[in-house]
């Protein structure tokens, strides 16, 4: 409980690190003051120290066919030590000053991993025919014989 009374209240409603850092640019630790925008999106690069970059997307109308598009947006957010976020972690960033030429947003909160699919399964149905052939391929073998 100590390390969660030492951090800063940053003014929004999100669950404070466990981990106490020094780092001057953490909205929990540091002096560092969040105003404007408030995303949601997915890590998709850590391999920079103290930066990550985060993509989300959104949907645009395209009046002309009466539809909408799916867009995505890539920036570079600060990773304090205390958050540590890494690839594929759903991370909630909000901005702030600017903290370098590219960077104007810092993470405040890691929300869980994104799952990824790989490859498809097999429908039952698919198998028990792909069963029956074989077992028909066995009986004939075995009148064969």
């Amino acid at each position: 409980m100590n390390d969660l009374a030492k951090t800063k209240n940053i003014g929004m409603d999100v669950k404070p690190p466990t981990e106490v850092c020094k780092d001057k640019k953490c909205p929990f630790h540091g002096d560092l003051s969040i105003r404007g925008r408030v995303f949601t999106g997915v890590v998709v690069s850590d391999v920079a120290k103290n930066t990550v970059s985060v993509r989300w997307e959104r949907q645009r109308k395209m009046p002309k066919y009466e539809r909408y598009e799916r867009r995505t947006t890539k920036i570079h957010a600060h990773n304090p030590e205390c958050i540590k976020a890494k690839n594929n972690d759903i991370v909630k960033i909000a901005e702030c000053r600017p903290l370098s030429k590219t960077k104007n947003f810092v993470v405040i909160e890691k929300m869980g991993v994104e799952e990824k699919v790989t490859g498809t399964e097999d429908k039952p149905e698919e198998k028990k025919k792909k069963e029956t052939k074989e077992d028909k391929k066995q009986k004939e073998k075995t009148k064969g014989k």
